[in-house]
C-alpha cells in the first residue's frame, strides 16, 4: 500500500472531525510532510463564493449537487491536484463521500447522477485515506447545540443525519481499503489517539517539512 498523500475527514455535522485536523496537520509536519490544509466545499476564491451560497440560499437536491462539483472542479484543478503533483499532502476537510451521503442519501437524490459527476469532475482522482468520524446523530446534535448558529445543513432532523450516516456506511463499504472508521462518541483523546494512529500508518514519514496553510489556491 502506497503512502496516503491525500487524506479526507468525513462525518455527519457534529461528529468531531474539524477538532482532529490540526493535530494530524502537526503530527504529519513532525514526520517531514509538507502539508496543504483545506476544506470543501472551498478551498479556492471561487469554490469558497460557492460554498457561502451552498450553506445558506435555498435549492432543490440537484442545484446542491451541480453547486459542490462545480466547487469541486475549481479546487482540484487550482489546489488539490497541484499540490499533489508538487509532492504536498493534502489534508481536506469533506470531499465527494459527503456529497453522496448528504445529497445522495440524505436527500434521496440519484446516487448514477452523482456517480456521473464524480467522474467527469475528478476523472479518477479519489482521496488515498478517508477518516470516517463515525457518531449516533443524537451525539452529534447535542455537540452542536449552542455551538454556533447553524446553517442550512445544520437545521436538518435527526431522520435527515440518520440516512446521511448511513450513505457514509454505505461509501465505506464500497471502498473498505481507503476508509478507516473512528468511533467519534468517545472522548476528545481517546479519538485523537485512533486518529493520529491511523493516520501515521498510511502516511509514513518523508523528508521535506512545511506547510502551505489554510489559504485558498
Amino acid at each position: 500500500m502506497s503512502a496516503a498523500r491525500f487524506i479526507t475527514f468525513e462525518g455527519i455535522d457534529g461528529a468531531g472531525k474539524s477538532s482532529h485536523i490540526e493535530a494530524v496537520a502537526d503530527a504529519l509536519e513532525r514526520a517531514g510532510h509538507r502539508l496543504l490544509r483545506t476544506r470543501e466545499p472551498g478551498g479556492t476564491e471561487l469554490a469558497e463564493q460557492l460554498r457561502d451560497l451552498f450553506l445558506h440560499q435555498r435549492m432543490d437536491a440537484l442545484t446542491e449537487a451541480l453547486l459542490v462539483f462545480a466547487a469541486r472542479r475549481d479546487h482540484l484543478v487550482r489546489c488539490i491536484e497541484p499540490a499533489l503533483a508538487e509532492g504536498r499532502t493534502v489534508l481536506c476537510d469533506r470531499f465527494t463521500d459527503a456529497t453522496f451521503a448528504y445529497q445522495g442519501a440524505g436527500r434521496g437524490f440519484d446516487l448514477a447522477v452523482l456517480s456521473q459527476l464524480e467522474a467527469w469532475v475528478q476523472q479518477g482522482r479519489q482521496p488515498d485515506l478517508t477518516l470516517w468520524f463515525d457518531v449516533a446523530p443524537e451525539v452529534a446534535a447535542a455537540r452542536r447545540a449552542g455551538a454556533r448558529a447553524p446553517d442550512r445543513l445544520e437545521s436538518e432532523d435527526i431522520a435527515f443525519f440518520e440516512r446521511v450516516r448511513a450513505g457514509y456506511a454505505d461509501r465505506a463499504a464500497a471502498a473498505p481499503t481507503r476508509f478507516a472508521r473512528i468511533d467519534a462518541s468517545h472522548s476528545l483523546q481517546t479519538v485523537r489517539e485512533a486518529v493520529l494512529a491511523t493516520v501515521l500508518a498510511r502516511a509514513g514519514s518523508v523528508t521535506a517539512a512545511g506547510r502551505d496553510g489554510d489559504r485558498p489556491c
